[in-house]
Protein backbone atom coordinates (compact mmCIF):
# COMPACT_ATOMS: atom_id res chain seq x y z
CA UNK A 1 0.00 0.00 0.00
CA UNK A 2 2.87 2.30 0.82
CA UNK A 3 4.37 1.90 -2.67
CA UNK A 4 1.01 2.55 -4.28
CA UNK A 5 0.51 5.76 -2.27
CA UNK A 6 4.04 6.99 -2.99
CA UNK A 7 3.30 7.05 -6.73
CA UNK A 8 0.79 9.85 -6.23
CA UNK A 9 2.55 11.91 -3.56
CA UNK A 10 5.31 14.48 -4.12
CA UNK A 11 8.73 13.51 -2.85
CA UNK A 12 10.76 15.23 -0.18
CA UNK A 13 13.17 16.77 -2.71
CA UNK A 14 10.37 18.44 -4.67
CA UNK A 15 9.18 20.25 -1.57
CA UNK A 16 12.73 21.13 -0.54
CA UNK A 17 13.47 22.63 -3.97
CA UNK A 18 10.31 24.72 -4.21
CA UNK A 19 11.24 28.38 -3.74
CA UNK A 20 7.70 29.38 -2.69
CA UNK A 21 7.86 27.02 0.26
CA UNK A 22 11.33 28.17 1.39
CA UNK A 23 10.05 30.22 4.38
CA UNK A 24 8.21 27.16 5.68
CA UNK A 25 10.95 24.66 4.90
CA UNK A 26 11.71 23.77 8.53
CA UNK A 27 8.07 23.08 9.29
CA UNK A 28 7.06 21.40 6.03
CA UNK A 29 10.07 19.10 5.86
CA UNK A 30 9.38 17.41 9.17
CA UNK A 31 9.70 13.65 8.43
CA UNK A 32 6.38 12.74 10.04
CA UNK A 33 4.53 14.94 7.54
CA UNK A 34 5.80 12.84 4.63
CA UNK A 35 6.19 9.36 6.13
CA UNK A 36 3.49 6.89 5.15
CA UNK A 37 2.41 4.45 7.82
CA UNK A 38 -0.95 3.32 9.13
CA UNK A 39 -1.10 6.09 11.74
CA UNK A 40 -0.14 9.00 9.49
CA UNK A 41 -2.27 7.81 6.57
CA UNK A 42 -5.36 7.28 8.73
CA UNK A 43 -4.80 10.64 10.41
CA UNK A 44 -4.39 12.31 7.02
CA UNK A 45 -7.67 10.86 5.80
CA UNK A 46 -9.46 11.92 8.98
CA UNK A 47 -8.13 15.49 8.83
CA UNK A 48 -8.90 15.74 5.12
CA UNK A 49 -12.47 14.56 5.63
CA UNK A 50 -12.98 16.91 8.55
CA UNK A 51 -11.48 19.96 6.81
CA UNK A 52 -13.25 19.18 3.54
CA UNK A 53 -16.43 20.66 4.97
CA UNK A 54 -14.83 23.99 5.85
CA UNK A 55 -16.68 26.63 3.83
CA UNK A 56 -14.97 28.45 1.04
CA UNK A 57 -11.47 28.04 -0.29
CA UNK A 58 -9.91 27.37 3.12
CA UNK A 59 -10.27 23.58 3.11
CA UNK A 60 -6.70 22.79 2.06
CA UNK A 61 -5.28 25.50 4.29
CA UNK A 62 -7.15 24.05 7.27
CA UNK A 63 -5.99 20.53 6.36
CA UNK A 64 -2.37 21.70 6.04
CA UNK A 65 -2.46 23.48 9.40
CA UNK A 66 -4.01 20.43 11.11
CA UNK A 67 -1.50 18.09 9.47
CA UNK A 68 1.40 20.22 10.72
CA UNK A 69 -0.11 20.49 14.22
CA UNK A 70 -0.91 16.78 14.55
CA UNK A 71 2.19 15.63 12.59
CA UNK A 72 0.28 13.41 10.18
CA UNK A 73 0.73 12.85 6.46
CA UNK A 74 0.35 16.22 4.76
CA UNK A 75 -0.25 15.15 1.13
CA UNK A 76 -2.92 12.63 2.10
CA UNK A 77 -4.69 15.26 4.21
CA UNK A 78 -4.65 17.73 1.30
CA UNK A 79 -5.79 15.22 -1.30
CA UNK A 80 -8.62 13.92 0.88
CA UNK A 81 -10.23 17.37 1.05
CA UNK A 82 -11.06 17.02 -2.63
CA UNK A 83 -14.12 14.90 -1.86
CA UNK A 84 -16.01 18.18 -1.70
CA UNK A 85 -16.49 19.75 -5.09
CA UNK A 86 -19.24 21.71 -6.84
CA UNK A 87 -21.26 18.51 -7.26
CA UNK A 88 -21.02 17.21 -3.69
CA UNK A 89 -20.92 20.35 -1.55
CA UNK A 90 -24.63 21.20 -1.82
CA UNK A 91 -25.89 17.72 -0.84
CA UNK A 92 -23.37 17.59 2.01
CA UNK A 93 -24.49 20.97 3.33
CA UNK A 94 -28.15 19.95 3.05
CA UNK A 95 -27.32 16.79 4.99
CA UNK A 96 -25.46 18.86 7.59
CA UNK A 97 -28.42 21.20 7.94
CA UNK A 98 -30.71 18.20 8.40
CA UNK A 99 -28.41 16.82 11.10
CA UNK A 100 -28.37 20.21 12.81
CA UNK A 101 -32.16 20.39 12.73
CA UNK A 102 -32.31 17.07 14.58
CA UNK A 103 -30.80 18.86 17.57
CA UNK A 104 -32.94 21.98 17.33
CA UNK A 105 -36.23 20.43 16.24
CA UNK A 106 -38.68 22.62 14.38
CA UNK A 107 -37.41 25.70 16.18
CA UNK A 108 -35.45 26.41 13.02
CA UNK A 109 -37.72 25.47 10.09
CA UNK A 110 -36.29 25.77 6.61
CA UNK A 111 -37.30 28.94 4.84
CA UNK A 112 -36.51 29.27 1.13
CA UNK A 113 -33.95 31.92 0.21
CA UNK A 114 -35.20 35.35 -0.85
CA UNK A 115 -35.94 35.63 -4.53
CA UNK A 116 -33.99 38.11 -6.56
CA UNK A 117 -36.63 40.28 -8.16
CA UNK A 118 -36.88 43.97 -8.84
CA UNK A 119 -35.57 44.84 -5.35
CA UNK A 120 -32.60 47.08 -5.04
CA UNK A 121 -29.47 44.92 -4.81
CA UNK A 122 -28.63 46.17 -1.29
CA UNK A 123 -32.06 45.15 0.04
CA UNK A 124 -31.72 41.70 -1.51
CA UNK A 125 -28.27 41.28 0.06
CA UNK A 126 -29.69 42.23 3.47
CA UNK A 127 -32.52 39.71 3.07
CA UNK A 128 -30.00 37.07 2.00
CA UNK A 129 -27.81 37.79 5.04
CA UNK A 130 -30.84 37.48 7.35
CA UNK A 131 -31.77 34.17 5.69
CA UNK A 132 -28.23 32.85 6.17
CA UNK A 133 -28.23 33.88 9.84
CA UNK A 134 -31.46 31.94 10.42
CA UNK A 135 -29.79 28.85 8.95
CA UNK A 136 -26.60 29.51 10.89
CA UNK A 137 -26.87 27.56 14.14
CA UNK A 138 -28.41 24.32 12.77
CA UNK A 139 -26.01 24.41 9.82
CA UNK A 140 -22.94 25.06 11.99
CA UNK A 141 -23.81 22.28 14.44
CA UNK A 142 -24.67 19.93 11.58
CA UNK A 143 -21.40 20.68 9.79
CA UNK A 144 -19.41 20.04 12.95
CA UNK A 145 -21.20 16.75 13.62
CA UNK A 146 -21.02 15.60 9.99
CA UNK A 147 -17.33 16.49 9.71
CA UNK A 148 -16.58 14.68 12.97
CA UNK A 149 -18.50 11.62 11.87
CA UNK A 150 -16.82 11.53 8.46
CA UNK A 151 -13.41 11.96 10.08
CA UNK A 152 -14.04 9.09 12.51
CA UNK A 153 -15.33 6.82 9.73
CA UNK A 154 -12.40 7.76 7.50
CA UNK A 155 -9.88 7.08 10.25
CA UNK A 156 -11.39 3.71 11.12
CA UNK A 157 -11.87 2.81 7.45
CA UNK A 158 -8.24 3.56 6.63
CA UNK A 159 -7.01 1.58 9.63
CA UNK A 160 -9.18 -1.41 8.62
CA UNK A 161 -8.09 -1.15 4.96
CA UNK A 162 -4.44 -1.01 6.00
CA UNK A 163 -4.91 -4.01 8.29
CA UNK A 164 -6.65 -6.03 5.56
CA UNK A 165 -3.88 -5.14 3.12
CA UNK A 166 -1.22 -6.33 5.57
CA UNK A 167 -3.10 -9.57 6.29
CA UNK A 168 -3.47 -10.23 2.56
CA UNK A 169 0.21 -9.54 2.00
CA UNK A 170 1.13 -11.86 4.87
CA UNK A 171 -1.13 -14.61 3.52
CA UNK A 172 0.44 -14.31 0.06
CA UNK A 173 3.92 -14.47 1.58
CA UNK A 174 3.00 -17.59 3.55
CA UNK A 175 1.52 -19.26 0.47
CA UNK A 176 4.69 -18.56 -1.54
CA UNK A 177 6.83 -20.16 1.15
CA UNK A 178 4.83 -23.39 1.21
Amino acid sequence: MRKWLRRFLPDHAAVHGNRWLAPFRNTLLHPRLWHINRHSAAGGVAVGLFCGLIPGPFQMLGAAICAVLFRINLPIALITTLYTNPFTIVPLYILAYGIGRLFFGDAAPFVPPPEFVAHPFGDWLRELADWLLRLGLPLAVGLLLLASGLAALGYLGMRVAWRLYLLRKLTLRKSRRT
